[in-house]
């Protein structure tokens, strides 16, 4: 189901779309998430554009590596969403269609290489306390019913 989260749309405003890949990385009792300084400081499932002719897969294990530092294994889709919202990195209104997945943490392959970028272990009800974006927040409820059934 694609679901959509955030604000609604400006009228009259040109949104241009853009797809990304994101995971929820399960870690013990949390996942790995990603700290954002710029453009606002922020929590984030780790993750996000994927490049012209790039497989979503290829993508998403590339973004992880940049923001986290620590390689996946085992990702299995767990649905997308999309939301409308300015990058001002970019300076751009997106459209941003924003595939996710479920993911096994790796091993640390060093630092992050995205400037800005620090990797956070969060425990699950931390991370659906401070996720910034609510498409995040619903998919690591989706993730984590998967990970601990009751």
């Amino acid at each position: 189901m694609n679901r959509r989260f955030g604000d609604w749309p400006e009228p009259g405003r040109p949104y241009v779309p853009r797809p990304g890949v994101y995971a929820v990385i399960a870690s013990g009792d949390g996942i790995l998430a990603t700290f954002q300084e710029e453009p606002r400081p922020e929590l984030q499932l780790p993750g996000g554009g994927i490049d012209p002719g790039e497989q979503p897969l290829r993508a998403l294990y590339r973004e992880v590596l940049e923001e986290t530092g620590y390689a996946i294994h085992a990702p299995r889709k767990l649905g997308m969403f999309h939301r409308y919202t300015y990058m001002p990195e970019y300076d751009l209104f997106a459209l941003k269609l924003c595939h996710v997945y479920l993911a096994r943490l790796g091993p640390r392959r060093g630092a992050p290489s995205e400037p800005g970028h620090t990797a956070v272990f969060l425990p699950w009800d931390v991370a659906a306390e401070r996720l910034a974006v609510s498409g995040d927040r619903h998919f690591l409820r989706v993730a984590r019913a998967l990970v601990q059934p009751r």
